[in-house]
């Protein structure tokens, strides 16, 4: 953190096309001061979006149906009010994106329908293997699996499933809206693109660090078990939300991250191990070279800004005399 304020990090002047001295950027604060107001805006909504998680005093566990009800209140709530926080980084820097607020949050029709099926083609393709192994582990064949999925009747039973729209639906859009939407755009004109990537998903990994408190709460399981199953979940937590960032900026849209993120959820982490002692383990591990090999091929192919139309947040960098972000072509 202290390097916010020295040589490591730029904010980049918006207020005309050529550069400026980072002094008198924005006729305002100085580079260091409005790179913090960065860190803690972005702080603060992290801190608010766990925080409104634990307004309601309970002895349920997290996946009780009425915690998770009382939980939705207070977090919609919460993200509801999160682009204030960003109209009031903008007041507070005197950065202006030359695009709407909205509109730089990824909320746009220009190329939506691209920024809806690619980023989730893609994510599915990385899950190739664990796909796999889901349909060789379960009884039924394809079509039945068809019917069951096409069935309204079982889309009615999921959408009074308290944890599948904990889980599918309001987990992605809340988490992707705050921790993606809202901080993007006010870390980007302090560390620029490329940093901005890993620099986000660290709010969001250490967002996921309160599931310490309830395990040890209930006992679930011993501490040093807790506490390495918390690491572990700050690291591919950090690493999948490095990825959604990536997401955001190369197709400048939250629907993609959103559809992406709530896939992840429903497949969880792969399970490796069991397709190590898989009778098919051979057919499966080829299965899972393959679905990380043809993600590596395509991720920048089927992630072309080309196909998604002016991206907002590369406009906003392009305006501070920024037009070689690497992520923006």
């Amino acid at each position: 953190m202290a390097a916010l304020g020295g040589d490591g990090l730029r904010l980049l002047s918006v207020s005309r096309p050529e550069r400026q001295p980072e002094s008198a950027a924005l006729g305002g604060p100085g580079p260091g001061l409005c790179c913090w107001v960065s860190v803690f805006s972005c702080l603060s909504l992290a801190c608010s979006y766990v925080g409104s998680l634990y307004v309601w005093k309970s002895e349920l566990p997290r996946d009780h149906p009425a915690v998770i009800k009382r939980r939705f209140t207070s977090v919609l709530v919460v993200s509801s009010l999160s682009p204030l926080c960003v109209l009031l980084w903008r007041e507070l820097t005197g950065i202006q994106p030359g695009t709407s607020l909205l509109t730089l949050m990824g909320f746009r029709l220009e190329g939506i329908f691209p920024a809806a099926l690619l980023p989730l083609l893609l994510t599915m393709i990385l899950f190739l293997g664990p796909l796999m192994q889901l349909s060789m582990d379960c009884p039924c064949d394809l079509a039945d699996r068809l019917k069951v999925v096409l069935a309204p009747r079982s889309w009615a039973r999921c959408l009074t499933d308290m944890r599948w729209l904990r889980n599918q639906v309001i987990a992605p859009l809340t988490e992707e809206l705050v921790f993606r939407a809202c901080m993007l755009p006010m870390l980007a004109p302090c560390t620029g693109l490329g940093p901005a990537v890993f620099t986000c998903p660290l709010f969001f990994g250490v967002a996921h660090f309160h599931h310490i408190f309830e395990q040890l709460r209930f006992r679930q399981s011993s501490v040093g078990s807790i506490f390495l199953s918390a690491a572990f979940q700050f690291s591919y937590t950090a690493v999948f939300g490095a990825y959604t960032a990536f997401l955001f900026i190369r197709t400048g849209h939250l629907i993609g991250p959103v559809l992406c993120h709530s896939f992840c959820n429903y497949m969880g982490f792969p399970a490796v191990c069991a397709a190590l002692e898989h009778p098919q383990r051979r057919l499966l591990l080829a299965g899972y070279a393959l679905g990380v090999g043809f993600f590596l091929l395509l991720l920048q192919p089927l992630t072309d800004p080309k196909l998604y139309g002016s991206l907002p947040l590369c406009v906003l960098l392009e305006r501070a005399g920024d037009s070689e972000a690497p992520l923006c072509s």
